[in-house]
């Protein structure tokens, strides 16, 4: 929770940081005390038909037009507008300049005085410009007479700045670089995204490849939304407005192709929601190029699939798509990271709408560039968690791999030990009997100086009997018939063997069992297998050496824990506790242990060991508790 409290933080933190970004250039402009803005002029529909090069009729109807009334949408029957501005005297600047920063428009005209000072003719679709326009030094106020034509709208939405035109230029610059560098690094994050994918494997390369797709399409959409672009390149109009129109074709679907792998086939049907998607994409593509190359007998249906259309399926797209987020949110961190981010875009878009119709329009900011950082952050976040999630799983499947030869190779080890030792175990002993057998013989009839020699020899012998008899209890535990044992009864019988022992090495044997607890097994393995745990705590103890055994019943198994505050293990030596002659101690064979976890997996337990170097070492048994203790008083091992 607290590193998505700390997610939260970095996108409130970046949004801020895009706010200041986005609110510098209007601050900056704010302070500049120079320009005299023009805050009304008067509008004129030009009628469909008339001549290019007519004048206005200045005893005609004009229209009284601000920001706030701008009169900008063509009405039914016009081709577009003529706009009256009323210049004050310029005689005070040195370079006096006009600057519109939203006009609507595609072939402008421009007239001061009645005579021609600026032309531009666009045919490409996009009717949003800037206009600077350099005057002359004059005494007393101008006329200026701009000719505005287009399909849709054509106005002035904005103040009218009159001053020095560098400027002004220096404005246009400052209000337009924001968006150019937001869109440039977005599409250069995906630049570096997608030279990443090629180091993903293939289901996680389909993934970061549609996400870099629409971060991509993202940065486009933003650079191709801004005006500057159009206005000092009007030679890459028409390329602008096909990146523009293909960003949008491919954005959606790629968004929609990295929701569906984040759902991870939990809803089979928005797959056929998905193609059904990309169709209607690809005829808008088709339509779109087919426009550009025919030109107007296509606008209708070019606008009608774009436009008319287009916005509703993408409006109910990112609806479908915050549904199923917040359907899930609760049960996969990734939804809920994604519901917040679509939660996030649909408000800013939602709030610049409202802004737009329901306050003042120059000062506000394009919030909906906010809320495509943020669905980005957070797309990108969820990328980022999944590539993390399955390094860790590689992680996990490694880990178990390793652990798996592990117990392979023990396998085979054990394996072999079982079948040495049941086909030498009963041969060797034997003769081993025989020889202690004679060596007391001999040793009752030897001097008294000779008989340390043979009291050696025959402790050496029951050491070497010892050892046969762990390989057959290696090899056959005699675990064939089971009996209930109380381990409360067990352990208290082994408290009472082993603390002898135990004070004789200068340490305390404790032992908690607060209850009954009925397990299957054999009394007397059960015994050799714990004995054997706890005289290795007991030989690896120092001064004020501590053992304490605790049993406890956790669900439906019965734990026992032996630990001591001996000198510890390393945990390269942890790993290799039961393998054939492996030991800590100096004349150990590691046949005990060996045996100890043999006797354990017998009885259906588990054995495990942790333990730090210098601090102790507890092992954990786990045996399962027999659930009826009444109707079960033996029960036989199938064989």
């Amino acid at each position: 929770m607290k590193r998505f409290h700390l997610i939260l933080l970095l996108l409130t933190l970046g949004g801020a940081a895009f706010l200041v970004l986005l609110l510098y250039p209007f601050i900056s402009s704010a302070k500049d005390s120079t320009n005299l803005p023009i805050t009304t002029w008067g509008v004129q529909w030009i009628p469909a038909g008339a001549p290019e090069d007519a004048s206005p009729d200045l005893d005609g109807e004009w229209l009284s037009a601000t920001v706030e009334h701008p009169f900008d949408a063509i009405p039914k029957g016009k081709v577009g507008a003529w706009i009256h501005l009323t210049v004050p005297p310029t005689s005070n600047l040195s370079k006096p300049g006009l600057y519109i920063e939203r006009l609507y428009a595609m072939n402008i005209k421009i007239y001061e005085n009645g005579k021609p000072v600026y032309q531009v003719d666009r045919s490409f679709d996009f009717e949003r410009t800037l206009l600077q326009l350099p005057l002359d030094h004059t005494e007393i106020a101008s006329d200026l007479y701009l000719r505005l034509t287009a399909k849709e709208r054509a106005g002035i939405t904005s103040d009218v700045q009159l001053g020095e035109l560098p400027e002004n230029s220096r404005q246009a610059v400052r209000k337009e670089l924001p968006n150019l560098l937001l869109g440039g690094g977005f599409v250069f994050l995906s630049l570096l995204m997608l030279l990443c994918s090629w180091y993903l494997n293939r289901a996680q390369r389909s993934t970061a490849l549609a996400l870099s797709l629409f971060v991509m399409c993202s940065g486009i959409l933003i650079m191709t939304y801004s005006a500057m672009p159009y206005y000092y390149f009007p030679e890459l109009g028409h390329f602008f407005v096909f990146i523009f129109d293909t960003s949008i074709y491919i954005m959606f679907p790629a968004l929609l192709y990295f929701v569906i792998h984040l759902f991870e086939g939990r809803y089979p049907w928005i797959k056929r929601v998905f193609r059904w998607l990309v169709v209607y994409y690809l005829i808008s593509f088709c339509v779109m190029v087919c426009y550009k190359i025919i030109g107007s007998p296509l606008y209708f249906l070019y606008a009608f699939l774009t436009l008319w259309l287009g916005a509703p399926l993408i409006i109910g797209q990112l609806i479908l798509i915050s549904i199923l987020a917040f359907r899930n949110a609760m049960q996969n961190p990734n939804s809920l990271i994604l519901s917040l981010g679509i939660l996030i875009l649909a408000l800013s878009g939602v709030t610049d709408l409202l802004l737009m119709y329901a306050i003042d329009t120059l000062r506000m900011l394009n919030l909906w560039k906010l809320g495509i950082i943020i669905l980005i952050a957070s797309l990108v976040m969820i990328l980022n968690r999944r590539i993390a999630s399955d390094y860790a799983r590689l992680l996990s499947y490694s880990k178990e791999l390793e652990l798996y030869n592990h117990q392979l190779q023990r396998t085979e080890k054990m394996e072999i030990i079982s079948e040495l030792a049941a086909s030498i175990a009963h041969e060797v002993r034997n003769p081993l009997q025989v020889t202690r057998g004679f060596l007391q013989l001999l040793s009752g009839k030897s001097v008294e100086h000779d008989k340390s020699y043979f009291t050696l020899a025959i402790q050496e012998l029951d050491r070497a009997a010892g050892i046969i008899t762990d390989f057959l209890t290696f090899a056959k535990p005699e675990l064939d018939t089971l009996v209930e044992l109380n381990l409360q009864h067990e352990l208290a019988q082994i408290e009472t063997m082993m603390t002898p022992l135990v004070l004789l090495n200068n340490g305390e044997l404790e032992v908690h069992v607060p209850e009954p607890q009925i397990i299957l097994g054999n009394a007397s393995k059960f015994k050799q297998a714990l004995i054997n745990i706890i005289k290795n705590s007991i030989e690896s103890l120092h001064e004020d050496g501590h053992i304490t055994i605790n049993a406890w019943t956790e669900g439906g198994t019965a734990v026992i824990r032996i630990a001591d505050n001996g000198e510890g293990m390393e945990p390269e030596q942890i790993a290799k506790l039961g393998e054939p002659y492996f030991s800590t101690k100096s004349k150990g064979t590691g046949l005990g242990l060996m045996v100890t976890f043999r006797i354990i997996e017998v009885m259906e337990g588990t054995l495990e060991f942790h333990s730090e170097k210098g601090k102790g070492t507890e092992a954990i048994v786990r045996f399962p508790l027999v659930s009826n203790p009444s109707s079960k008083k033996s029960a036989v091992v199938p064989q």
